[in-house]
């Protein structure tokens, strides 16, 4: 799925095979060339202030909590920094959740709604959520908020739509959104990675704004290359199973009215979406987001899975320390700069980012 190709209104997507696609650097226009070779992770940088979240687990694998700042070190290119800010495992998250609403026989309206309040009962009553829904445009269902009842409504009101403008709805999370606010940040994006209907922000766009970002990012992929297979080249009524009350969209809308009570939907699949080099494309995209933020991929094929995946995500939310500093080499932007986390703790395993990219000074409004 070129990143040029932009125009057009299609209203389905096809899946890729499940293997995890290997980046090519070379190819200019492959969603993984933007990465440098060498980097495991890619540290977001606020103004001068570099911030990497760690996690520090034990032989088994689990979770080492309780550690001070003193048992900390940070390197830079090999010269020791000094860390100016610190944070342990029990400081909130402010995580965007980010649901495609495009139609999957595997998952019913009722199904992703459950999943999701779900998760949000397992995040720390401090954690902050915002939800967005997209379909053709992209929908704020409430801005970030740990007002439970607020949350849980804004998913209930989610639905099914036409079209999936996967691209903008992770631009406008990320730099409308999560990069004005402080603190610690996630996006947990529920997406099979199919764009249809984005026309003003493109996947290698959204890679590297989020090289810049200080939010991990957590995709739940799906996928729906068979419904896609099946709907091919017919009309496909799809009746809605709840009713919601519908909610400004925050894009590509004409005037801005709240949407409609839902009615059931008639999809007329297009050639946009469709392909085996498309879904395997949005697979790597999604790969690639979690990989250069810090994240995880998870794959959901079934509401079971689903479940566990919301469940995995939530936990290792708990499982993180944040440092900070002020990198004591002046450096021009577009550069890597190889960054090391040491424990003084027997018997532990570090999991931290490995470098950064500087970013450019101009931010997006």
């Amino acid at each position: 799925m070129p990143p040029s190709s932009r125009e057009g209104k299609a209203n389905s997507r096809n899946p890729a095979p499940s293997p995890t696609p290997t980046p090519q650097v070379e190819a200019k226009n492959d969603i993984s060339a933007i990465a440098t070779e060498d980097s495991d992770e890619v540290i977001s940088v606020d103004t001068r202030l570099v911030t990497v979240p760690v996690r520090v687990l034990d032989r088994k694998g689990r979770f080492v909590g309780g550690l001070e700042r003193s048992k900390f070190k940070v390197f830079e290119n090999g010269v020791d920094q000094e860390i100016s800010h610190f944070s342990n495992e029990a400081q909130p998250f402010i995580v965007a959740l980010v649901l495609d609403m495009s139609y999957s026989s595997k998952f019913k309206i009722g199904d992703i709604q459950s999943a999701a309040i779900a998760f949000i009962d397992q995040l720390r009553p401090d954690d902050q959520v915002m939800v967005i829904a997209f379909d053709e445009e992209v929908h704020m269902m409430c801005e970030a908020t740990n007002n439970r009842n607020t949350i849980y409504r804004a998913i209930r009101n989610t639905r099914i739509a036409t079209g999936t403008s996967l691209y903008e709805a992770v631009d406008m999370t990320m730099n409308d959104r999560l990069r004005k606010l402080e603190g610690r940040k996630a996006m947990v994006i529920f997406t099979d990675g199919v764009d249809t209907t984005s026309r003003n922000s493109h996947d290698l766009d959204n890679l590297r704004d989020a090289l810049e970002m200080d939010a991990l990012i957590y995709p739940i992929r799906y996928d729906t290359f068979e419904d896609v297979q099946a709907m091919k080249g017919r009309s496909t009524i799809m009746i809605p199973d709840s009713k919601p009350q519908g909610t400004p969209p925050i894009a590509q809308s004409k005037n801005g009215l709240p949407l409609p009570a839902q009615e059931p939907v008639v999809v007329t699949p297009g050639d946009r979406g469709t392909t085996p080099e498309e879904y395997a494309r949005g697979q790597e995209y999604l790969d690639q987001l979690a990989y250069r933020t810090g994240g995880r991929l998870h794959v959901a094929d079934s509401i079971g899975n689903l479940n566990r995946a919301f469940a995995k995500i939530a936990s290792e939310l708990r499982e993180f320390y944040s440092i900070g500093y002020y990198p004591k080499e002046d450096t021009g932007s577009g550069r890597t700069r190889k960054v090391k986390v040491r424990v003084d703790e027997a018997n532990v395993a570090v999991r931290a980012r490995d470098s950064y990219v500087v970013p450019e000074t101009k931010r997006k409004n």
